[in-house]
């Protein structure tokens, strides 16, 4: 039995699988922050402790830097007592199989996208993953590719505007992520009128306001319209970059931002040849990632 494991800020997924990458069980868990990474150790045992028969195999996508080779996390940015810890080597003592990987949860869903959703049927396919954070992976005929431990394709830290002695910078995660959208709809809401559709779907939400982009674009709403034009344009800005690192045949872009759809792939597929050379055009085909929160588990399965 091949088992697949999510482990994120806010929600672990443990789900078994086939060679296909088909989830046949699931078993989904709310992350409690205050019980830490040991909280989520405890799910995952008492779940492998449930199952009817053996495991033979574990794949697993990690929210945040692991060392590949070595199943040692370095850190989670979200959830406590996770650093210097070796997942790699608890699994093992906990089932014996043989066969065990950790991935970054990036590395996992890009592979998941690459040969099951979005990417499918393409050689070299990039993934760009817009929620929380924005992050990244590269697969190169049905393989994750691996840079230096434990960095890999963090796309969300390239720079946009450099840092200087008093400007702190700018990435593309401090402009393209979930919440920094959030913040850029907050800064507008003063300023619009009454009638605004986006101003009426918001409402006195605090936090989560990007997810009313796309019904206040159905709407005809002109602010909706120039921020999903925006943040498209710079994330293709970003990723301009890893067409001329990697050329990849196509980009998938998935995460929570993805939810706008259409408009944010159309912003992307029309900013994006404006920021690449002559000799790479065109530039690569935009999809929208189509495994939704199975991403990281159907990746991980795939891994092994």
């Amino acid at each position: 039995m091949k088992l697949g494991i999510e482990i994120g800020g806010t929600k672990l997924q443990i789900v078994t699988g086939d060679n296909t990458g088909k989830i046949v069980q699931r078993h989904r868990f709310v992350v409690d922050k205050v019980a830490g990474a040991g909280g989520i150790l405890t799910h995952i045992e008492e779940t492998i402790r449930q199952l009817r028969q053996p495991v033979s195999a574990i794949g697993v996508g990690f929210g945040g830097p692991v060392n590949w080779q070595t199943g040692q996390i370095a850190t989670s940015h979200q959830i406590e007592g996770w650093s210097g810890f070796n997942l790699g080597e608890w699994l093992y003592e906990l089932t014996g199989a043989p066969t065990i990987r950790i991935e970054n949860d990036a590395n996992a869903a890009s592979l998941g996208e690459a040969l099951h959703g979005g990417g499918r049927g393409f050689k070299n396919v990039f993934y760009v993953t817009v929620g929380s954070g924005v992050g990244g992976g590269m697969v190169i005929d049905g393989q994750i590719y691996h840079g230096a431990v434990p960095g890999e394709a963090e796309i969300g830290h390239l720079w946009l505007v450099p840092p200087g002695d008093d400007f702190p910078g700018q990435t593309v995660e401090q402009t393209c992520s979930g919440w920094a959208v959030d913040q850029q709809i907050r800064e507008l809401l003063p300023q619009l009128p009454a009638d605004s559709p986006l101003k009426q779907l918001v409402g006195d939400q605090v936090g989560g306001e990007a997810r009313f982009l796309h019904p206040a674009y159905e709407q005809n709403d002109p602010v909706a319209n120039m921020l999903i034009t925006q943040v498209g344009s710079v994330l293709a800005l970003g990723l301009s970059h890893v067409v001329h690192l990697f050329h990849p045949d196509a980009i998938v872009i998935g995460g929570g931002l993805s939810l706008i759809g259409e408009p944010l792939r159309a912003s992307v597929r029309t900013a994006l040849p404006r920021f690449v050379m002559k000799a790479f055009q065109p530039a690569p085909v935009i999809l929208m990632a189509k495994l939704g929160e199975d991403a990281v588990p159907v990746g991980a399965l795939s891994m092994v």
